[in-house]
């Protein structure tokens, strides 16, 4: 199975160690954040395309936005949708007849699956954890698991982005 990246071999630790951070949503003509590890390193910029059909976000390597460091771009499967629906496209995917990966889900509900292309083969999964926190704070936490020989910082980039459509959605 193609990988975007491969960059995180390390499972978050079970102490609850933070092993990526977002920076930024720097609210310019695009909405842009950089995934970083827990030493601030950037491992990739999320660009949101303004004006685009689809919601078409992009993923590059590091703090770059330009083409040749594109990874991999994101858009929903259709304009109007009742749950999340995202097709995923690999850099080297350029004609985008049949996507890489999907994302089905529900960000109202926290969830969401990750298939690998059109397949029923998962890759990941994110549910809402209920805590006391949680219920009583409204702060919301979540269990990721990612299935073997998937990239961590991927997974994490795709639930950054359901997340920036979601809000996106919301006004």
């Amino acid at each position: 199975m193609a990988q975007p990246f491969q960059h995180f071999p390390p499972p978050p630790d079970v102490n609850g160690n933070v092993i990526f951070k977002i920076k930024g949503a720097l609210l310019t003509l695009r909405d842009r954040r950089v995934l970083i590890d827990a030493a601030g390193n950037p491992i990739v910029t999320l660009r949101q395309k303004m004006m685009s059909a689809h919601d078409r976000w992009q993923v590059f390597r590091g703090e770059s936005v330009e083409p040749n460091d594109l990874i991999f771009s994101v858009k929903r499967s259709s304009m109007i949708q009742l749950k999340a629906k995202l097709h995923v496209f690999l850099a080297n995917n350029t004609k985008e007849d049949v996507c890489d990966f999907r994302v089905e889900g529900s960000w109202l509900e926290r969830s969401c699956t990750i298939y690998a292309g059109e397949s029923s083969t998962l890759v990941a999964q994110m549910h809402k954890k209920h805590t006391v926190q949680s219920i009583l704070i409204g702060k919301d936490n979540f269990t990721v698991t990612v299935y073997p020989n998937i990239d961590y910082a991927f997974i994490v980039a795709l639930i950054v982005i359901l997340d920036g459509i979601n809000h996106e959605d919301d006004g």
